[in-house]
C-alpha cells in the first residue's frame, strides 16, 4: 500500500491517458465529447459493490474487465458503438498491487473496443466501482437505429447469444453449494467473472431485430422487460435454454453433480450472462445468421413472441412446462 499516494497521485498514475476520440479527457471538470455527425448519444450507468455483485477476494484484473463489460453490455444491446466511460472509484485503501490489477484489466478491455476512459471521481470507502458508458447510435432518414425493448411482434422469433447459466454455475460452486471438478470451475469462472460484451453482435443486428437487451438478472426475469414494453407474450423452450451452458458438454454436467433443477434454474434465471436476448421477424432469420457471422458470435433460436400476455415455458418435446424461476432483484 502507498499510503502517501493521495486521489490525485493516484488518478494521475493509474487512469490518466491521452484521448484520441473525445475533445478532453481526464483532468478537467468535465469531458467533452464530439458524437460524429449523424449519430445519437448512448448512456448508460451501472454499478458494482463488493459484497453485492462480486466477492472480496476476486482477482482485481477480472474486476476491472468486468466492472467495464456489464456496461459495454447495456451499449451492445442498444446496438451502439461505444465511444468514452467515467469511473467514479471509492476505496478502501489506496493499495497500489490492486489499483495495477484493477486498471490493467478496466482499459484493456476499454482499448479492445476503443472506449476512452475521460473522466470522474474518487474517494475514500467501502469498495464501490459505478461506470457511466457513452456510446453512438446512427440515425438514417430522422429515424434512430437504436435496438429498444419496445419494438417485438407476435410472431417474432426469440433469440439468446451465447451461452446461458454458466455465471450461476461458478457462483454456486463458489458457495460451496455444488462441488465442480476445477476444470469446469475455471471454466465456469472465467464466465462470472469475464462476461464477454456482445458489442460487435448489437452493431450488426441494427435493421434485424425488432428489440433487444442484455441478460443480467436472469433470461425470464429481464426477458419480461420486452414483453412488457412491447405489450406482447412469449413461448420459451426451457431445454433449448439448458443446452446453451456452454458446461453442458463437460462429462460432468451428466454425472448428477447438478440436479435439473438446478440446470433449468441455472439457465433460465441465473443472472450475469451478459448476453444478448433479441426478437426478430421470421423472415429475417437468414439476416440474423448473417449478423451471428459476422460478429463472430453463436445465437440460438429459444422460442417466439405470442400476442397473448404472458410468459410459457415448453419441454423438450413442446408440452407445458411449470416451475418458479425468479431472477435476481436487488431488494427482493
Amino acid at each position: 500500500m502507498l499510503a502517501a499516494m493521495g486521489e490525485f497521485d493516484l488518478i494521475a498514475r493509474y487512469f490518466t491517458r491521452p484521448v484520441a476520440r473525445a475533445a478532453l479527457g481526464v483532468g478537467d471538470d468535465c469531458a467533452l465529447l464530439l458524437p460524429a455527425p449523424g449519430m445519437q448519444l448512448a448512456v448508460s450507468s451501472d454499478m458494482l459493490v463488493e459484497g453485492r455483485h462480486f466477492f472480496a477476494d476476486v482477482d482485481p484484473f477480472a474486476l476491472g474487465h468486468k466492472a467495464l463489460a456489464v456496461n459495454l453490455s447495456d451499449l451492445a444491446a442498444c446496438g451502439a458503438r461505444p465511444l468514452a466511460f467515467t469511473l467514479a472509484l471509492a476505496l478502501p485503501q489506496a493499495d497500489e498491487a490492486w489499483l495495477q490489477g484493477f486498471s490493467g484489466g478496466l482499459l484493456a478491455l476499454a482499448d479492445a473496443h476503443g472506449c476512452e476512459l475521460v473522466g470522474g471521481d474518487t474517494t475514500c470507502g467501502p469498495l464501490n466501482i459505478c461506470i457511466t458508458v457513452f456510446g453512438e447510435v446512427p440515425v438514417v432518414n430522422g429515424i434512430s437505429q437504436a435496438l429498444l425493448r419496445s419494438g417485438a411482434r407476435a410472431g417474432d422469433d426469440l433469440y439468446v447469444s451465447g451461452t446461458l447459466g454458466d455465471a450461476r454455475l461458478a457462483l454456486e460452486a463458489l458457495r460451496g453449494n455444488i462441488d465442480l471438478p476445477p476444470e469446469l470451475l475455471a471454466q465456469a469462472r472465467m464466465r462470472l467473472e469475464r462476461p464477454t460484451p456482445r458489442v460487435a453482435l448489437g452493431q450488426a443486428l441494427r435493421g434485424v431485430a425488432s428489440a433487444a437487451l442484455d441478460l443480467s438478472d436472469g433470461l425470464l426475469g429481464d426477458l419480461g422487460h420486452i414483453l412488457a414494453q412491447s405489450g406482447v407474450g412469449a413461448t420459451v423452450n426451457a431445454f433449448s435454454a439448458i443446452e446453451l451452458i456452454a458446461a453442458f458438454a463437460h462429462p460432468a454436467w451428466g454425472s448428477g453433480l447438478v440436479s435439473l433443477k438446478n440446470q433449468l434454474e441455472f439457465a433460465l434465471a441465473g443472472g450475469d450472462d451478459y448476453e444478448l436476448a433479441f426478437t426478430a421477424p421470421v423472415s429475417a432469420r437468414d439476416a440474423v445468421q448473417a449478423a451471428a457471422r459476422q460478429a463472430d458470435t453463436p445465437v440460438t433460436r429459444i422460442g417466439h413472441i405470442d400476442a397473448e400476455a404472458g410468459l410459457r415455458l415448453q419441454g423438450a418435446s413442446g408440452q407445458p412446462l411449470s416451475g418458479e424461476f425468479a431472477s435476481f432483484d436487488h431488494f427482493a
